[in-house]
């Protein structure tokens, strides 16, 4: 527990940096859902090497990210019983994008669910202030 706790505030710190630079000659973004756009698409292809498949939202506050080949996955996806390490390979990357959207703004709680290797699901859900 501590393991995957201490994964993801590191993945917070590199978020934050990493859209820092991303975005140091970009203009503003309009709202939340331009925002969650640049997420999917041109973050998420720069650290993974391709965009979220599918971003979904109820337009109050909550963003489900789908990546149905998810690169930190795929080499554990042969086996079943590596189900069980998935939540452990997913908190880096969650507190990749709780810091990335922290830097932009948006102050969220990010979760991550597997159901069949190697896709998975990031839930985020946006905190009004």
């Amino acid at each position: 527990d501590k393991c995957v706790t201490r994964l993801e505030q590191l993945g917070y710190r590199v978020g934050q940096s990493l859209v820092e630079r991303f975005t140091k000659d970009s203009p503003r973004f309009k709202d939340e859902l331009d925002i969650m756009k640049f997420v999917c698409k041109d973050f998420w292809t720069t650290v993974y090497k391709k965009q979220v498949d599918n971003l979904r939202t109820n337009h109050q506050g909550v963003y489900v990210l789908q990546d149905n080949r998810f690169r930190l996955l795929i080499q554990i996806a042969a086996g079943k019983q590596y189900m069980e390490y998935a939540p452990k390979y997913l908190a880096f990357p969650c507190g990749l994008i709780r810091g990335a959207l922290s830097n932009l703004g948006m102050n969220c709680i990010v979760t991550a669910e597997v159901t069949q290797m190697p896709a998975c699901k990031f839930q985020i859900i946006i905190q009004k202030s």
